[in-house]
């Protein structure tokens, strides 16, 4: 009976030990999966803050775009305004 007892105390030790080890090799698995995926993590917040600084750079572009449009167009009106006055003193010269 003796032999019994050691023999599933054995059996036992030896379970347990094999659980042991599979719990090991699984906290190392899941480590290193953590750190792959702080790994992704990490790069997808340096490509979002990389987009964002690119979004704000092209907000600016056309913001300072949309002014220069702005200002052409004054021009182009300045310019419409003159030639139409030198045309009405053409014409008053035709006509005189």
């Amino acid at each position: 009976m003796a032999t019994t007892a050691r023999v599933e105390e054995s059996d036992s030790l030896a379970s347990l030990e094999e659980r042991i080890v599979r719990a090991v090799q699984l906290v190392t698995e899941l480590r290193k999966e953590k750190e792959s995926v702080q790994k992704k993590v990490d790069e997808a917040l340096a490509e979002k803050a990389a987009a964002v600084k690119a979004a704000t750079e092209l907000q600016e572009q056309v913001a300072a775009l949309t002014e220069e449009l702005e200002l052409v167009r004054a021009e182009r009106k300045q310019v419409r305004a003159r030639i139409e006055k030198l045309l009405g003193q053409m014409d008053l010269l035709g006509s005189s």
